[in-house]
């Protein structure tokens, strides 16, 4: 067998915060294989890209954002039988960003939705191909970085309060966590976050609005609760 002889594709995991909870990008098959079924939105490299060009490429052609939005490599995936129609490599990526419209399927796509990702985690929505394996891993790649990094600032605008930063922890851990621990944590973490001067209502109260500060680094890391 040709040892060069394979396939390359990008496969996204892309999620967003719908209604207070976490969502992720879903296409539904409109070409074999796996036509009908649900799936991660994804592409095959082509002869001129790179993965990373034909991510922002598929990003783009499913939700129409192509600048902005966090991106960043999760691991490639190579199983021989991964793909029925021959050898096919994908190298997957978590896309993260906030209030993403409603995506338009691709022209191998029969329609896109945002899903909640309690319906993938739960088994209610399988998934074609191996992409459960692949969204699993994206997903705990993002719960487990917002311990310890400023991932979670993916999901908010330039101005937020802290208060909205906390519902992205809410969201993407799906737990509850106490709001005066967790104000106290985030601003007195050093160049974490820093006030940007103004003040918005939140829930009838004024609240101080915050930017990503310098430090991308949180020391001590939060934790998520029930680990």
């Amino acid at each position: 067998m040709d040892p060069f002889s394979f396939a390359v594709t990008a496969d996204l995991v892309v999620l967003t915060i719908r209604d207070r909870a976490l969502h992720v990008l879903l296409v539904e098959r409109g070409i074999e294989p796996a036509v009908g079924q649900w799936a991660l939105p994804g592409g095959f490299v082509l002869p001129e890209e790179d993965p990373e060009a034909t991510a922002y490429r598929e990003l783009a052609e499913e939700t129409g954002v192509s600048t902005g939005p966090h991106l960043e490599q999760v691991r490639t995936y190579g199983h021989p039988a991964r793909d029925p129609r021959g050898r096919v490599v994908t190298i997957a990526w978590l896309a993260l960003a906030p209030d993403l419209a409603e995506p338009s399927a691709g022209s191998d796509a029969r329609a896109a939705q945002w899903r909640p990702v309690t319906e993938v985690e739960s088994g209610i929505l399988p998934l074609a191909f191996d992409h459960v394996a692949i969204f699993t891993d994206a997903l705990e790649r993002a719960r487990a970085k917002l311990e310890y990094s400023a991932l979670a600032m993916a999901f908010c605008p330039p101005a937020f309060t802290i208060a909205q930063l906390r519902a992205v922890y809410e969201a993407v851990w799906g737990v509850p966590i106490d709001p005066r621990n967790f104000h106290r944590k985030i601003t007195g973490a050093p160049g974490f976050v820093e006030p940007t001067g103004d003040v918005v209502r939140d829930g009838g109260r004024p609240a101080q609005l915050y930017r990503r500060g310098p430090v991308g680094q949180l020391q001590p890391p939060l934790t998520r609760l029930g680990r």
